[in-house]
């Protein structure tokens, strides 16, 4: 039996940011991989996602140049294939800069499963290993309900999709979440025939603010062709796949499959490790050092615990084991600021604490609220489409969050999860410059209006003053 100081399980974002600060202070550490390198974001998530909806969004714009004076845009020739030929060849250089990185230490590479035979043994087909520091970072699959594999054949999941050589046909995606909303409005902008299917909830992009779920629902089911309700496979008929929805029968060729991603646990032999696994499937763990209940050797990171899986979240969590495991204990971590953008168009985007969980937490806050129907530069843009919700506290006028659809979302939501990790309340925020005319101006808007609600709202100038008067 090999014995080592820490061992990484799974070579994604989690475990190669875990590898980095393990390897600033030891040398006596393996990764351990047997599946696809290049990271679930470079390969299957938000880099290839990204290179479609561009390419969407462009061809999008074209069909409209006409309306600006610019002519023979109709002269436009799609072909899918060649689109997604494109999406495919920045796929692998994104992921190809992953592996090429992984060169530089692949002496301390093992490209094989592994599982545990113990608390602090680890074995693969051919070898077995002690190790001081267990770091599990095995990511996620996409999740496919048992009563949807006997149509295999007629499903793409969000592994395979960037896999595809063409798509044609009726299309159903099922499932609005972040990808789901992203793959689903690009290929609708590609001109495919796709149905999108959200839940009931109309939980698009994270989204809790209900005044902003339905406005975005009423944009999806206007701008595409998008239905809120439940989404059931029945069968099969002429080749075609049979779905029921909104207890309506139709008929599609593909059904792609966006309904989330679960935890990748189920080759781990975690029982022999005696980690016990809650009502969720998943061990208990602490939030801050990423340890497991009972087990402060063995850390839980990525999107393998669920929390939130988003590529900056396993980054951090990954560091945070990998700071742990070469330490004689374990240290709390404080967590960034949430920030969530679903890269649709117009972004949707959650920055801070969410409506709902304000509301969980019985905190006093008032909405300020922006349109941006009718901002300038949005309209010149041409994307002046959107709601801006910002969430402050009453009585102090704290910024505690924000959620929205918005032209630049990513960019203000960016702006307001700053100013929520520098404790900037509104008074201070609108004494920063904003120009003219920017997107921007809109959050400006949406401040003045939350001072309007304030306990102790203030009649004031946008300006810092002077300390002493000009002489």
């Amino acid at each position: 039996m090999k014995k080592i100081k820490v061992a990484i399980i799974g070579a994604g974002t989690a475990g190669l940011s875990a590898r980095r600060e393990v390897a600033k202070k030891t040398d006596d550490y393996l990764v351990f991989d047997g599946g696809k390198l290049g990271t679930t974001c470079a390969r299957v998530g938000c880099m290839p996602s990204k290179s479609l909806i561009q390419i969407a969004n462009d061809y999008k714009a074209a069909k409209y140049l006409k309306s600006e004076g610019i002519f023979n845009s109709s002269d436009i020739d799609l072909k899918i294939a060649n689109v997604l030929k494109k999406v495919r060849t920045l796929r692998d250089r994104f992921t190809n800069g992953v592996i090429s990185d992984m060169k530089k230490w692949e002496n301390k590479f093992i490209n094989q499963n592994v599982k545990f035979s113990g608390t602090n043994t680890i074995e693969t087909n051919d070898q077995k290993y002690f190790a001081e520091k267990i770091i599990i970072a095995t990511g996620s699959t996409p999740k496919i309900p048992k009563k949807f594999e006997p149509y295999k054949e007629y499903l793409i999941d969000t592994n395979n999709f960037f896999e595809l050589e063409n798509l044609s046909g009726k299309i159903v995606v099922i499932g609005l979440g972040v990808i789901g909303a992203e793959l689903g409005q690009a290929l609708y902008n590609l001109d495919l025939d796709v149905t999108l299917v959200g839940s009931e909830s109309k939980n698009i992009g994270g989204l809790t603010d209900p005044t902003i779920k339905e406005y975005v629902s009423d944009m999806y089911t206007k701008n595409s062709n998008a239905i809120f309700s439940k989404a059931d496979i029945t069968g099969t008929l002429n080749n075609q796949l049979e779905v029921k929805i909104n207890n309506e029968v139709q008929y599609f060729d593909k059904a792609i499959i966006t309904i989330g991603r679960v935890p990748d646990l189920d080759n781990l032999d975690l029982a022999k490790a005696n980690i016990k696994l809650n009502d969720k499937g998943l061990p208990d763990y602490c939030d801050r050092t990423f340890a497991i209940k009972d087990h402060n050797h063995i850390f839980f990171v990525g999107d393998v615990n669920s929390q939130k899986p988003l590529l900056h979240e396993a980054a951090d969590q990954g560091k945070i084991a990998g700071f742990n495991a070469t330490a004689d204990k374990n240290t709390c971590f404080i967590p960034r600021t949430p920030l969530i953008i679903t890269f649709t168009e117009p972004n949707i985007a959650v920055a801070g604490q969410t409506f709902k969980s304000l509301s969980d937490k019985n905190i006093d806050f008032v909405t300020g609220s922006v349109c941006f129907e009718g901002q300038g530069r949005s309209i010149i843009k041409n994307n002046n489409q959107g709601v801006l919700h910002i969430y402050i506290e009453k009585s102090t006028g704290l910024i505690l969050g924000a959620e929205m659809q918005a032209p630049d979302g990513e960019h203000l939501a960016h702006l307001i999860s700053w100013s929520i990790a520098n404790e900037l309340t509104v008074e201070k925020a609108l004494n920063m410059p904003f120009y003219h005319p920017v997107v921007e101006e809109a959050l400006r808007t949406s401040l003045r209006d939350a001072n309007s609600k304030l306990e102790s709202k203030k009649d004031f100038i946008d300006l810092f003053r002077c300390d002493d008067p000009p002489v």
